[in-house]
């Protein structure tokens, strides 16, 4: 996942690689990202008590100076329902250490944006069976019809 961001290190700005509908890519300074940590449920032995792996990363585009008005556009579009009080919520747990918990949810957080800001998919442009697919298909229902009615019973066929 190098290539879908890049950063110094967890609590540095993240910078995200250029893509499609972001030819310069992206800087979001440290001080927009909030990291909250608490202990995580699941496996991990005697520290698993002890210790705040549990990553939980908050970013609120709406007080963003990274996106540009068309990009903010299509975030907001795109994320709106999944937005929690504005925000954009990132749990991240799948690790022991926290450190890459960190760095897991800032991956989380890149590739959500790429997807967002990236511009719409084509659309899908609407095409014609040839006639020689249909002949097969219709063949096809013959011969499946044709096997099915020989299996009947002799007494059905009166």
């Amino acid at each position: 996942m190098k290539d879908a961001f890049y950063t110094s290190a967890p609590g540095a700005d993240l910078h995200i690689a250029p893509a499609p509908g972001m030819p310069r890519g992206l800087r979001i300074r440290s001080s927009e990202l909030i990291e909250k940590f608490s202990r995580s449920a699941g496996p991990g032995g005697q520290g698993v008590n002890t210790t705040d792996s549990r990553v939980q990363l908050l970013f609120y585009p709406g007080e963003s100076a990274a996106f540009s008005p068309l990009q903010y556009a299509r975030l907001s579009q795109r994320l709106g329902d999944e937005l929690i009080h504005d925000a954009i919520v990132i749990a991240a747990s799948e690790y022991r250490s926290q450190y890459r918990n960190r760095v897991a949810a800032r991956v989380r957080l890149s590739q959500i944006l790429r997807e967002a800001i990236g511009p719409p998919p084509r659309p899908r442009r609407d095409t014609v069976a040839t006639r020689g697919s249909q002949r097969r298909r219709l063949a096809s229902k013959k011969r499946r019809g044709e096997t099915k009615r020989l299996r009947r019973s002799p007494s059905a066929d009166s």
